[in-house]
């Protein structure tokens, strides 16, 4: 039983120091992802920095803080009334877009860094907003984003962090404001469709305008061209008439005859009530009247 007893207590002993052993190489070896990385502290001090991989460390000696995310990181903090410069409460959303640079300060410089940037950028918009009115909070967006960007990377430069950009995600004005602008916004819409629908109207009647002044000269033009016409058509007639009385030779009693013939054509109308006589027709008839009668007074055989 002796001997029994002294093999069983030999082997649990033998278990005892593999199983510690086995302890021992899994506390000693740390693998740490792409993007991490750890402190070490050995009996209470900073000791080093773990890279992503594997590490060997001193099992019950060394002590691995909870790693650190070395990728840049998106933090959205929840609106915070800020007052203007007019002494107006704006509420304003802001995103913060950082990375840790190094660990080591991001773990012993400050407690939490996450708490810390979104206090800082909470005092920081602050200041940056209070020296500003409401239009100027809402034109100048990109310039207050570049303030605070530079303000918090400078002071989070200690913490080991690096402030890549800073957004305004959104700015709510009181709601007294915001009917106000709404309504401001509306009456601007009206106006601009009054002016639009003015130069419509405007344009409309200068092309109708145009449109009558072309068709006021074509018809001018038409008219000239038609009274062109007529006129030269007129001289070829009396020409064509000339020539041809010029051509027959005709004596006094034709042309008399011709007068008289033209009379009832005169005579046609409401219109004419006095007929003016030629010296010519006079002479004419005379004539006739000399030539029917003889130069005795006698009918002409």
């Amino acid at each position: 039983m002796n001997v029994d007893t002294g093999l069983i207590v030999l082997w649990v002993v033998i278990l005892i120091v593999a199983i510690f052993v086995i302890v021992t190489i899994f506390r000693s070896l740390r693998i740490v992802p792409q993007a991490r990385a750890g402190v070490v502290e050995r009996l209470g001090r900073y000791h080093r920095t773990l890279q992503p991989g594997l590490n060997v460390v001193v099992p019950f000696v060394d002590r691995v803080r909870p790693l650190i995310d070395m990728r840049e990181q998106v933090v959205s903090f929840p609106p915070q009334p800020v007052i203007t410069e007019d002494n107006l409460v704006v509420s304003i959303d802001t995103v913060i877009y950082f990375q840790v640079t190094d660990p080591r300060a991001a773990t012993y410089e400050i407690a939490s860094y996450l708490a810390g940037v979104e206090q800082l950028t909470t005092t920081t918009l602050r200041n940056v907003v209070g020296g500003l009115n409401l239009e100027e909070v809402l034109t100048s967006r990109d310039n207050i984003n570049s303030q605070l960007r530079v303000v918090l990377d400078e002071a989070t430069g200690k913490w080991g962090i690096r402030v890549g950009r800073v957004e305004l995600k959104s700015i709510e004005p009181p709601a007294s404001i915001k009917e106000a602008m709404e309504k401001q916004m509306r009456a601007e819409r009206d106006r601009r469709a009054l002016i639009l629908t003015a130069e419509g109207t405007k344009q409309s009647e200068i092309l109708n305008a145009e449109g009558f002044k072309q068709a006021a000269i074509l018809k001018a033009e038409g008219d000239k061209q038609a009274a062109v016409l007529r006129a030269e058509g007129e001289s070829t007639a009396i020409g064509t008439v000339f020539k041809a009385i010029h051509d027959g030779n005709p004596d006094s009693l034709l042309l008399a005859y011709q007068y008289l013939q033209m009379l009832p054509k005169i005579a046609e109308g409401n219109a004419n009530t006095v007929w003016v006589v030629p010296a010519e027709l006079t002479q004419a008839l005379d004539g006739i009247g000399r030539g029917l009668l003889g130069k005795n007074g006698q009918p002409a055989e």
